[in-house]
């Protein structure tokens, strides 16, 4: 996989729609087990991949050609298949407007040789992973990049930076699309990656820390990926029947994303596409336990794969249409 970063000219702006503009400009724990963790009072709200809204927005809105009527090597007609967690674009839903310190969470299918032109964003730390295929990456303080499977792309908008990804090749992108409120506004721009390969083996069967807070350092524990928010992320790739245990601090809630296969979060079930809000125990640490129940075929073999986020504890925060 190629995560070599170059320096290049600014990008060209390529049009783009003024709503979806104005969309772009809105404004740490181990994982080990302890023996006080409680698991009981633990709070686990599925959401289901059938709530999750699918937007499949027209090719030119992004600087795309039209949808080729028949190419093999595409798995969707539209060049965009996107599943929003949480109010974004064209789908307002007030009873589903964030998650703690998580505003926006898109799972985004891209099409060969398709992508989003060069546009803005401000006053948002946005972290994406990437499931399978490679996302390039370009923007206007002179990064280019390509990413694979599980790579992170983040990016401190703060007071305004563009920029466009693309799906430059021959087989499906699939990445997930994490915005995350900042600490304050007006923050220095800042781009920054975490090649996957580099980490392959500690997620294997294992839950890798991969985003920890630039401000709130705590025991030490720092991830490659550095947030302006007291934010912690995790992913992990599970062959069948195992089980990974976290314990998520006291006071604290965490939003978990079945990406591939099938798991189960303290007996809960997810399948492939569906999340679970999870809000722990007040006063102590809450034991999550994680196992795979079913696996799909994977750039690395058959697993499941999950993403979670964790973060203190926003009383009446998730959704409240389920």
């Amino acid at each position: 996989q190629d995560c070599k970063r170059t320096n290049v000219p600014p990008n060209k702006t390529t049009p783009s729609t003024q709503a979806f503009q104005k969309t772009m400009t809105m404004s740490t724990p181990t994982t080990t087990t302890t023996t006080t963790a409680s698991k009981a009072a633990t709070e686990i709200r599925v959401v289901p991949n059938k709530k999750l809204y699918v937007s499949e927005p027209e090719p030119y809105w992004f600087g795309n050609d039209e949808n080729p009527k028949d190419d093999p090597s595409w798995t969707n007609n539209n060049w965009l298949k996107s599943r929003f967690h949480f109010s974004f674009a064209e789908y307002h839903n007030y009873s589903n407007q964030d998650f703690g310190s998580l505003r926006v969470m898109n799972d985004d299918l891209v099409q060969p040789h398709r992508g989003f032109g060069t546009h803005p964003h401000a006053n948002m730390e946005i972290v994406t992973y990437v499931v399978n295929g490679k996302l390039t990456h370009q923007d206007t303080m002179g990064t280019n990049e390509s990413l694979g499977r599980g790579s992170i792309q983040f990016m401190t908008a703060g007071s305004g930076i563009r920029h466009s990804e693309f799906n430059h090749g021959d087989e499906p992108l699939r990445f997930i699309q994490t915005w995350i409120n900042p600490v304050r506004s007006g923050l220095t721009p800042n781009y920054g990656s975490y090649c996957g390969d580099d980490g392959k083996e500690d997620r294997h069967n294992k839950i890798q820390h991969l985003v920890s807070s630039a401000t709130n350092k705590k025991n030490g524990q720092e991830a490659p990926v550095q947030v302006q928010q007291d934010v912690n992320g995790y992913a992990s790739e599970l062959e069948l029947g195992q089980t990974v245990v976290h314990d998520l601090p006291a006071n604290s809630q965490a939003y978990l994303l079945c990406i591939e296969g099938d798991v189960t979060v303290n007996g809960k079930e997810l399948h492939r596409h569906d999340a679970c809000e999870i809000v722990g125990d007040q006063s102590k640490p809450s034991k999550l336990e994680i196992k795979a129940t079913g696996t799909e075929p994977t750039e690395n073999g058959d697993l499941a794969h999950f993403l979670m986020f964790t973060m203190p504890h926003v009383p009446g925060s998730g959704r409240r249409d389920l």
